[in-house]
């Protein structure tokens, strides 16, 4: 069995200058295609089940279908919830088998924050398991905008609510589909300087890949969440299997042919963060 903790495959990242990538998952057929991928490539991957995941299926199935991936792969894996937003969510998922809570309470006042994440981080280290918060929103592309991290505050943070991974807002945003941005990387040094703590960029599908190869080398980020460009690749494989045959009504048929396509962007993703 290779289930582990968050800050089991974070700990050994930082020291060896490589990230680890926290793949969003929406279904059974990407998580096959990203364990497959990790496998393929030797490296650790964090399978993450975020708020729109958890919609479409319930968290004790989710703990139940990433364990079992976990158990029979050659590689470590980290069963991950994706902003959490309240302690019972958080404590349904560890009791649902998850490896690592991420609670987001990134949008309240800091000391708000700092309190309802050390509560989260508590309770996961009771049981053995990582906790990571947020400091400074992380916005949305086409919607909410980015706060930015202040690193006084992350140092605040980082200090009181005892995380073992810190997700921050350097010019990160959730849901781009180009390349086009990139990193504050000027803001990161300075939150580096201001905290001793592994770092996590949210958003990692919109960081030009040749920065987030640096950074995952010379930098505290450990931890690059991945998950807008896969979804760009699982539904144009799916749509292409669709189409190919307008009669084949075979939904297992059809989702398979999506595997081939997803393991191998999959892989070019995991390629990008690792060692030099």
């Amino acid at each position: 069995m290779t289930l582990v903790t968050l800050k089991e495959v974070l700990k050994p990242a930082r020291s060896g200058g490589y990230a680890v990538a926290g793949l969003v998952t929406l279904g059974w057929e990407d998580m096959c295609a990203y364990v497959e991928a990790a496998e393929l490539e030797q490296v650790p991957v964090i399978l993450q089940a975020g708020p729109s995941c958890r919609a479409h299926t319930p968290l004790p199935i989710l703990g139940k279908m990433f364990r079992y991936l976990a158990e029979g792969a050659s590689v470590p894996v980290v069963a991950h919830l994706d902003h959490g937003y309240k302690f019972d969510e958080c404590k349904l998922a560890l009791e649902s088998g998850f490896t690592s809570l991420m609670f987001d309470g990134s949008k309240k006042p800091l000391q708000q924050n700092i309190d309802e994440t050390a509560e989260v981080a508590e309770l996961a280290h009771s049981a053995g398991i990582s906790c990571e918060g947020e400091i400074g929103f992380v916005g949305y592309s086409g919607g909410e905008k980015s706060s930015g991290t202040d690193p006084s505050e992350a140092a605040k943070f980082a200090e009181d609510s005892h995380v073992d991974a810190m997700a921050i807002s350097v010019g990160n945003v959730h849901l781009q589909t180009d390349k086009s941005g990139g990193l504050d990387e000027e803001r990161i040094r300075a939150i580096e300087a201001a905290c001793d703590v592994p770092l996590v960029i949210h958003g990692g599908s919109g960081v030009p890949t040749d920065q987030r190869r640096r950074l995952a080398r010379t930098s505290s980020i450990c931890k690059f969440n991945i998950g807008t460009e896969l979804r760009v690749v699982f539904g144009t494989a799916l749509r292409s299997s669709v189409l190919s045959n307008l009669d084949r009504f075979d939904r297992v048929a059809i989702l398979k042919e999506t595997q081939a396509p997803l393991v191998a962007a999959t892989r070019q993703v995991l390629r990008s963060f690792k060692p030099a």
